[in-house]
């Protein structure tokens, strides 16, 4: 058995949707003011069909405020959608068709309601006046057009057919050969005599958890149960939706009334349960709660999953869920601002940089041939413009951090350095020195900075009967602190 609700006053803001799955968990929302449901075995509840369709006409005279919608509907039981709709849209109260008597209920509705409720100062007499068809009761197909439907309408006025059950009468075999199958589906419409499914609607999914406990929990075991539950929910409904997440939002409450809030970002959309609560664990270890746990809601973004197509020829890299708990479990060590991967600032400070989130690169899709081409000719001009000599290549070392050195300099210019740590020494002579080259900014800054830079060369003695050896270095001398470095040494 199908139940059909349709009211003509309900309200804007009241959905006859929501209102209907009080009563099943099967509804169609044929139309704004009209829905329909599957109440077989409803009965059960409610005790009959007739006394179930009581109860929703008592129910939506109730107030909005008591579940209601405010208003008085009309509710109608028959074997099959499209008569129940019929029989909603034109019968005032509750109507109940029994199965087998359709055509006897319908049989006297005019024969332009078979699509929509008309009233009579809706059809002009003129073809090219009248509005379009409503085609909310049917489930009519792709093929199916006004034009075709009004060519029907037309040839059944012409042939005196005014009613159901007129058109219900008409011999079946007459009806395919003069209307096609086009006609057939309409005059099952009218015999009452359809039989398809419904088009459930449905109901907004959400993906968030909440739970009030009855005790305080101070402890991470206890309460690690209580989010690997609530954890458990929503993945699982992410799975049934086919999507993923990247962001999850705890909100803990404490004794007291405070909240206490945790934010779980993640670089790659992901759905395991398993990880989630790992992560989220180490991240209350991290950030403890101050009081004692009395309730826990979790709510997530969803997203698409992260789709990855891997090659034979490409190494794996390891996996995002892997590679967040050991992410995790470093923060916990060292603290999060002290893991990551380097990036370099946009300033010209020396070796400027900041430490990032830690994300695996995705491979870059192909490129085009026009982009192909012109790397190809940079490239080419760049090797035009290539030191072709090999003996005048020279590499850079750097020491970081830089090597602090006493320098004995006359009027500016370095003479002698003498720099170590605990593996390398710098000492020696200065025989050829080039600078200073100044560099500064930031000036607006605290930490604003200055420098000259020198590149020297240094003669060390080497080996007994060896003699002297030269190696240039880069040296660099603070202005504000007047400080003395060793930046690097040439190759």
């Amino acid at each position: 058995m199908f139940g059909c609700i349709h009211t003509q006053q309900i309200l804007a803001e009241v959905s006859l949707a929501q209102f209907a799955y009080a009563f099943s968990p099967l509804v169609e929302e044929t139309a704004a003011d009209t829905v329909v449901l599957d109440v077989e075995g409803c009965a059960l509840l409610f005790g009959s069909e007739y006394e179930l369709a009581n109860e929703i006409e008592k129910q939506a005279r109730q107030a909005k405020e008591s579940g209601g919608l405010g208003c008085r509907v009309n509710v109608a039981l028959a074997a099959n959608p499209d008569a129940a709709i019929h029989a909603a849209k034109y019968f005032k109260g509750i109507t109940f068709i029994s199965p087998g008597e359709e055509l006897d209920a319908l049989g006297e509705l005019p024969i332009e309601n078979l699509l929509g409720p008309r009233s009579k100062d809706q059809r002009p007499k003129t073809k090219d006046q009248r509005p379009p068809l409503e085609k909310q009761t049917l489930d009519l197909g792709p093929s199916w057009d006004d034009a075709k439907l009004e060519e029907i309408f037309e040839t059944l006025r012409l042939w005196g057919v005014r009613t159901f059950k007129e058109f219900a009468a008409l011999p079946v075999a007459g009806v395919s050969e003069r209307l096609g199958q086009d006609g057939l589906k309409l005059q099952k419409l009218a015999s009452g005599k359809t039989n398809r499914h419904l088009k459930l609607k449905q109901p907004a999914p959400v993906f968030k958890n909440a739970i009030e406990l009855e005790y305080p929990i101070a402890e991470l075991e206890p309460l690690s149960f209580i989010l690997a539950r609530l954890l458990n929910q929503i993945c699982a409904s992410l799975n049934a939706y086919a999507l993923a997440t990247n962001a999850l939002q705890v909100e803990l409450k404490l004794e007291g009334g405070v909240a206490h809030e945790l934010k779980l970002n993640l670089p790659y959309p992901m759905r395991d349960h398993k990880v989630f609560l790992k992560l989220l664990l180490l991240d209350t270890e991290m950030h403890p709660p101050p009081a004692a746990v009395v309730g826990v809601s979790i709510n997530c973004e969803p997203v698409k999953p992260r789709v990855l197509q891997t090659g034979l020829f490409i190494p794996l890299a390891p996996e995002p869920e892997k590679l967040e708990l050991l992410l995790a479990r470093l923060a916990k060590l060292v603290g999060a601002e002290n893991i990551g991967s380097p990036e370099l600032l946009d300033t010209h400070r020396p070796d400027a940089f900041r430490v990032k989130r830690f994300e695996l690169k995705e491979a870059k899709k192909q490129r085009s041939k026009q982009q192909t081409a012109n790397n190809k000719q940079q490239t080419a001009e760049n090797l035009q413009s290539e030191i072709r000599n090999p003996k005048s290549m020279l590499g850079f070392r750097v020491f970081r951090p830089p090597l602090r050195a006493l320098v004995q300099a006359e009027q500016g210019y370095p003479q002698e350095i003498s720099a170590w740590d605990k593996n390398k020494s710098v000492y020696g002579k200065v025989v050829c020195v080039a600078g200073p080259w100044r560099t500064s900014g930031e000036w607006w800054r605290a930490d604003s900075w200055a420098r000259d830079e020198w590149d020297v060369a240094i003669e060390r003695n080497t080996k007994v009967g060896s003699g002297c050896q030269q190696v240039l270095y880069r040296i660099f001398r603070e202005l504000r602190s007047g400080m003395w470095f060793v930046e690097g040494v040439y190759d």
